[in-house]
């Protein structure tokens, strides 16, 4: 692979507001994930938990977000699943995908606001179905692996009083365990089996966060503050996996994951920005310069580049994690820096799930996984930055002929875009990657010269 720098104009973008119908997930399809969930679970009982912060997984099973409070999703022998909620879910179970009981706690609701009908989450428990003796199968927000705690299968990122309500009501001889992994492992969990529908609303996002990330990139100059730079993202409003980023500096290392400030940009500063939607983040860090260092050039931007190529040359049905760790770290041999994080990761409506990339990992990548390519260069020089992350699909032939028949004006991009990386960017790419990202690949350090790209003159 021999990394050169060359100008490649952007291929068109994705304009806000272009598609008229927004894809979505059908209620059949949140149907079928909660009684997945369920019978894996083999419980009399599946409760869910999720918080504004952590909603991730009781989106991906019924579409509903806590806005400002707590909510438990609790799935059991009757036909339709309970949706407990506090005072404003009960006024937001519209945004629900198919038809639940919804039950009011109060306990849920924040400090302050009435409590004087159903105050108690235990008593509600109980009237939803639990009884002395039940298996309670608990989905946190995460679990914890066997070399982290002494019992892996106890609940671990569950609120305590949550616990303690399903003790209450589920009796001293209950069965209470940690079902996250149902959800969130890195190759058996539901969320990393996704279905053509859910992989064309991901692929909206990321082509929204890709083309908001890249009017940054584009328009950013110096003299501008952090916050005027980062309204050149034209952010609409969706929903975000994390917060806004954009900072920049010249003489002090870069904090990635800050907010934007009123600090104002200088020609020379590093600049890194990212923007998470459901289902995709974009993330670019470059240089706000338009007169690269060679010294610079060759000894960071080259090898980073030649990782990120290696990365979505190597993503394939049935590689191993572990391999594609091994070829990201061979990739980058020698090199002055090497990945902060795992090199890649599962991506969902939570913008980290969980990853099969890690050493030594055999789990091998699988049709229908949404990946994000995520290589974070550390250590870097005071006030530099590399970055150059976008999201991707595995699908076999089944799932793109899915993909192709219900989402045709989608399909076109994803295979204009694959062609514009294979044959532009030099980067092949196996038939069952789809690069959901607006620019995927497309990675220009040197901000004020947006055309000038890492390509690999080899192809």
């Amino acid at each position: 692979m021999n990394i050169t720098l060359k100008h490649i104009p952007l291929q068109d973008g994705y304009a806000p507001g272009a598609d008229a119908i927004t894809p979505s997930v059908p209620a059949s399809e949140y149907e079928r994930r909660i009684r997945a969930a369920y019978d894996a679970a083999q419980a009399d009982w599946l409760v869910v938990y999720a918080d504004r912060e952590h909603t991730a997984n009781l989106t991906f099973l019924c579409g509903f977000d806590p806005r400002f409070e707590e909510a438990l999703l609790v799935v059991g022998p009757r036909e339709k699943p309970t949706l407990i909620l506090g005072n404003e879910g009960m006024g937001y179970t519209s945004a629900a995908a198919l038809p639940l009981n919804f039950v009011l706690c109060q306990s849920l609701s924040l400090m302050g606001q009435p409590r004087g009908v159903a105050p108690r989450l235990g008593a509600v428990l109980a009237a939803a179905g639990l009884a002395d003796g039940a298996s309670v199968g608990v989905v946190g927000w995460k679990y914890m692996e066997a070399d982290e705690c002494d019992d892996p299968s106890a609940p671990a990122f569950v609120p305590a009083f949550v616990l303690a309500a399903l003790r209450k009501a589920a009796g001293a001889s209950a069965r209470i365990f940690d079902a996250t992994h149902i959800l969130m492992h890195p190759t058996h969990g539901l969320k990393s089996q996704n279905s053509a529908a859910q992989i064309a609303v991901f692929a909206q996002a990321a082509e929204r966060a890709g083309s908001a990330v890249m009017r940054i990139t584009r328009g950013a100059r110096p003299g501008m503050t952090e916050r005027e730079a980062f309204a050149l993202s034209a952010y609409e409003g969706d929903p975000l996996t994390c917060y806004s980023m954009l900072s920049c500096a010249s003489n002090e290392p870069i904090v990635g994951l800050r907010s934007p400030s009123s600090r104002r940009l200088a020609y020379g500063d590093g600049i890194t920005t990212a923007i998470g939607l459901r289902g995709s983040l974009a993330c670019r860090a470059g240089i706000l310069t338009a007169t690269p260092s060679a010294d610079f050039i060759a000894r960071y931007v080259l090898p980073y580049a030649k990782a990120i190529h290696t990365w979505w040359g190597s993503l394939r049905m049935g590689l191993a994690g572990g391999e594609m760790f091994g070829a990201v770290m061979n990739a980058l041999d020698g090199a002055a820096f090497a990945p902060a994080l795992n090199p890649g990761h599962l991506i969902s409506i939570d913008e980290w799930t969980h990853t099969p990339i890690f050493p030594a990992s055999t789990m091998a990548l699988a049709s229908g996984m949404a990946l994000q390519c995520d290589i974070i260069p550390t250590p870097m020089p005071d006030g530099t930055a590399l970055n150059c992350e976008d999201t991707a699909a595995i699908a076999d032939a089944q799932l793109r002929a899915e993909i192709a028949a219900a989402y045709p004006d989608l399909w076109r991009r994803i295979q204009a875009r694959r062609a514009f990386i294979q044959t532009a960017l030099g980067i092949p790419l196996a038939e069952e990657v789809l690069p959901l990202s607006y620019a995927a690949c497309y990675f220009a350090p040197f901000w004020l010269d947006a055309d000038l790209v890492c390509v690999n003159s080899e192809v």
